[in-house]
């Protein structure tokens, strides 16, 4: 359990400025940082404010007793302190921000919890709505399982001005007693952090099973089990930091950019392997570069770190699945509304990533969105997802929205590792087992490419039609030259 919390003097004095000048009456947001189980300390480097909702209304209001006998000239709702106030949320909406922010977090840093800036009696009040907000964060923006199954509620007090910390137990029955007071204390924070980086390669082979029953396969469905499995191979790797195995506990001492390399042990050809099942009718090509970020205390171990990248890549894979999979709910919402021409192939409707593949008789490739990185504080990053038609400047509006910082002027500061996007390839096995006519349907997603196998097939035929004429015409010609020798010499 985290029984103590340090906070950045500089960013958290920012925050507090920021708040006493806007005469709000309260505000809601996300605190940023790292909770450390081996030291029992959690970190916090940045309060993230959460914006309006789409219909422009604040995450967190003040719900005021109903008094006709309000004098004129009292104080404004910021400097109030009514015993019956009591804090509004919007719990959706923040923990939907906090499962956007989470996106852009790298290795070491996270979202650890909540801030609310209100008056005492108004928090008091809502402790269990805030306990619930607290929960529903945590569930948006989850740590990897063998993680700390706490977060962090931060209240910052203007009447008196004041700033107190809880920690608060996630469980299934959660209530206001799972609030402890927490020590807190600000300090300097970010300057002592070590970076550590990993430009990780892997090549996955997923096979399509066939249907069995109701259950179909979609694409979506075969990249996410695989990314769950491959995350248990991942976490039991060894790890190079600068060249050196990693085989024990110790703090690191040097500074500047340290170079973390995995390292896996050889596998069966699960290619090979899954080609030889009887009941696998296809495979998942899923390949690329994954460029991942940590940062660590100095006082954790270097094990911390490497635990840190693990998690990162892991988190980074499924972000990126995540974000395929929203934008084809979007579309096919679209679609729903909308009036659809039927054609030949019902696939083709369909976004890439709900195919269902069992029944797909072409192969099809899709790209996933690559890794940029912008700079954040004292040296840290924070990332984001760049589709294949998208520019930087989609990084620029979520760090504006998402993150309530200014977007990075100069190109040059924003880090794009990921030379190429990330390949999804399927493989179906239709070509071999049924003969197939191609569909004269030719339309396409931007997104997707599908290509068909006849020619292929065609080419073969021919090529091994022109072998056997061949073969025959060679017998008969040496049979006739042979016959001619026998004459001669009789």
């Amino acid at each position: 359990m985290v029984k103590a919390v340090v906070g950045e003097e500089s960013r958290l004095q920012l925050a507090e400025d920021r708040l006493s000048q806007s005469s709000l009456p309260s505000q809601i947001g996300l605190v940023i940082g790292k909770l450390s189980s081996t030291l029992d300390r959690g970190f916090v480097f940045d309060l993230v404010p959460t914006p309006q909702n789409d219909a422009g209304e604040p995450a967190c209001s003040i719900l005021e007793p109903a008094k006709d006998n309000r004098k004129k000239g009292s104080k404004p709702k910021s400097q109030t302190s009514d015993s019956s106030s009591s804090l509004v949320i919007d719990k959706d909406w923040v923990a939907e921000h906090a499962r956007q922010v989470s996106r852009m977090m790298v290795g070491g840093i996270k979202v650890v919890g909540i801030y609310v800036w209100a008056s005492e009696a108004a928090f008091k009040n809502s402790t269990m709505v805030l306990c619930q907000t607290v929960k529903g964060v945590a569930e948006a923006a989850s740590f990897s399982e063998d993680e700390v199954d706490e977060r962090l509620l931060f209240h910052i007090c203007y009447s008196p001005r004041r700033w107190s910390c809880r920690n608060c137990t996630l469980s299934s029955n959660i209530t206001s007693s799972s609030l402890w007071p927490c020590d807190f204390k600000m300090g300097r924070v970010l300057t002592s952090l070590q970076t550590f980086k990993c430009l990780y390669n892997f090549d996955l082979r997923l096979p399509i099973y066939e249907e069995k029953g109701s259950k179909s396969q979609t694409l979506s469905n075969v990249l996410h089990n695989g990314i769950s499995v491959y995350a248990k191979e991942l976490r039991s790797a060894k790890a190079m930091i600068d060249g050196n195995l990693v085989v024990n506990d110790d703090t690191c001492t040097t500074d500047g950019l340290h170079e973390v390399e995995l390292l896996l042990p050889f596998m069966k050809d699960m290619y090979i392997e899954a080609y030889s099942q009887k009941d696998v009718i296809g495979i998942v090509n899923f390949t690329g570069s994954v460029c991942s970020f940590s940062f660590l205390n100095t006082k954790e171990p270097i094990s911390q770190a490497v635990a840190d990248i693990k998690d990162d890549i892991i988190r980074s894979l499924q972000s990126r699945l995540d974000i395929i999979c929203d934008e084809a709910d979007e579309d096919l919402g679209q679609t729903e509304d909308g009036i659809v021409e039927a054609s030949k192939d019902s696939s083709l409707e369909k976004p890439v990533s709900q195919l269902v593949l069992h029944s797909l008789r072409k192969n099809c490739n899709l790209s996933l969105p690559r890794r940029v990185f912008a700079p954040w504080l004292a040296g840290t990053f924070i990332s984001d997802y760049i589709q294949t038609s998208e520019t930087l400047e989609v990084l620029k509006d979520h760090c504006v929205e998402l993150m309530s910082m200014e977007a990075p002027n100069d190109a040059s500061t924003i880090l794009e590792p990921e030379e190429e996007a990330l390949e999804v390839i399927t493989q179906s096995f239709w070509d071999v087992v049924v003969p197939y006519t191609p569909s004269t349907n030719s339309s396409q997603n931007k997104s997707r490419e599908i290509t068909s196998t006849e020619s292929t097939q065609k080419k073969s035929i021919y090529s091994t039609n022109v072998n056997f004429i061949a073969a025959v015409f060679f017998l008969l010609l040496s049979v006739l030259v042979g016959y001619m020798l026998v004459e001669t010499i009789d």
